[in-house]
């Protein structure tokens, strides 16, 4: 999953792919609409691949909660919608992240992550990442013979 490019923009909803980046800012296009934006140097920027989620024991990147709610809802969108209670919300990020702080980590942080995974499981951003026992497996498979001189 290739969160590098993604990023959000204070007061602006949804999220964006950085197009290009000039002098004064960058060009980018919303994932929600479509529409082209310019953003300064000066509005507050987070890149997706950067954002980490408190935990009881260390932090936990953004990329990794992804992957636990793709796992969750087998590749769908989210089964708890964002404007669901408090409680609701709770519960649900419970069952995806057992680990989160729930003191520094609010429903509205919550809510945001559930809009920002269905966003990128619409466009296909999101895929499953393959397992490591999987990839191991792959190189250990029979050698193919070769001529002794």
């Amino acid at each position: 999953m290739e969160l590098d490019k993604i990023i959000a923009i204070s007061g602006r909803p949804g999220l964006f792919e950085v197009q290009v980046q000039t002098r004064s800012g960058f060009i980018a296009h919303s994932l929600v609409d479509g529409k082209r934006i310019t953003a300064s140097l000066r509005d507050q920027v987070s890149l997706l691949s950067e954002i980490n989620i408190y935990g009881l024991q260390a932090e936990v990147p953004l990329a990794d909660i992804f992957q636990n709610m793709l796992a969750h809802e087998k590749g769908a969108l989210c089964s708890v919608k964002p404007k669901a209670p408090a409680t609701d919300l709770e519960a649900y990020f419970f069952e995806v992240f057992q680990d989160y702080d729930e003191e520094r980590v609010y429903p509205s942080d919550i809510k945001k992550i559930i809009q920002w995974y269905n966003v990128l499981v619409g466009k296909g951003l999101l895929v499953a990442e393959a397992a490591p026992a999987a990839e191991s497996e792959a190189p250990t498979e029979e050698p193919t013979p070769t001529k002794e001189a």
